[in-house]
């Protein structure tokens, strides 16, 4: 029994100190620092994505059916039964990825790849720079050039990358939404991206999830807090092209403590019985 007094006073203190309290797991808590305008909104800093090396574009050229920019462009333009009957061409893309090894098979083979110079070459315009430059910045270039062989207004490009592709990774117990993702959105906010993917558990420290992100001078690497309602006012709040997102564990849950109160409560347990037993052991010898 003394033994057994002993084992709890030890513990008590440690599962105490295990347990998670609301704060660690709820998002965005009211924080002084939020930064809203005279309308009471939140302001968007939504970073513009610029092109990086190694990056894979998608080219549309849409025409009229007179406006033949196809037979101009490349092979990989021709005409499809569809475009016959509505006078639209440009690359036919799909959207199917290879799961086993990531990215979209179709877009790699037939797609515009930003080379080591960071240019991309447009058949029938030649290189182009992008890296450091935005897809509006691009589509604008490649637009003047079109209607330098057609009549302007009859043609329309669509310069795009595959979505925004972004990467989870996580432990084993977030294991579930670890991997590669995709969303062919505009803009995607981390708290959408990590809804889309069923959120976060319960041993994730939500104050030090780690961003790395692809720029053209390389990579940033930042951390935001998501229990502060100030992180909307980060660039970090809005997922980019490319970024990869890290969860980390709380350390107290990697000893088995503190991802539930029954876990908590068992392992507890299990550390006075595995005390006792060595006592009666011991005692005994």
């Amino acid at each position: 029994m003394k033994i057994f007094k002993i084992s709890l006073i030890l513990i008590l203190p440690l599962l105490l100190f295990s347990c998670i309290s609301s704060k660690d797991v709820r998002y965005m808590q009211p924080n002084e620092s939020l930064v809203i305008n005279e309308e009471g909104l939140v302001p968007y800093n939504i970073p513009v994505y610029r092109i990086t090396k190694n990056d894979i574009l998608t080219l549309n050229i849409v025409t009229t059916p007179k406006g033949d920019a196809a037979q101009f462009y490349s092979s990989l333009n021709a005409q499809s039964p569809e475009a016959g009957a509505s006078g639209n061409r440009g690359v036919s893309v799909s959207n199917q990825s290879n799961n086993s090894g990531g990215g979209n098979v179709n877009i790699y083979f037939n797609g515009l790849k930003v080379d080591s110079n960071g240019d991309v070459n447009v058949f029938g315009i030649g290189y182009i720079k992008a890296e450091g430059r935005t897809l509006e910045d691009m589509t604008k270039e490649i637009q003047n050039k079109v209607n330098e062989n057609f009549v302007e207004g009859k043609s329309e490009v669509r310069l795009n990358t595959d979505g925004i592709t972004y990467y989870i990774l996580g432990d084993v117990e977030t294991v579930e939404i670890s991997g590669e993702k995709k969303a062919h959105k505009n803009s995607l906010t981390i708290t959408e991206a990590l809804a889309i993917n069923g959120g976060l558990n319960r041993t994730v420290d939500r104050t030090n999830i780690v961003i790395h992100r692809k720029l053209p001078e390389g990579i940033k690497i930042a951390k935001i807090d998501l229990t502060r309602e100030d992180v909307m006012n980060s660039p970090y709040y809005w997922v980019q092209n490319g970024d990869e997102i890290f969860l980390n564990t709380r350390s107290k849950n990697l000893n088995g403590f503190g991802k539930d109160p029954i876990s908590t409560l068992t392992t507890g347990v299990s550390v006075i019985t595995t005390a006792m037993s060595i006592y009666l052991i011991l005692t005994r010898l």
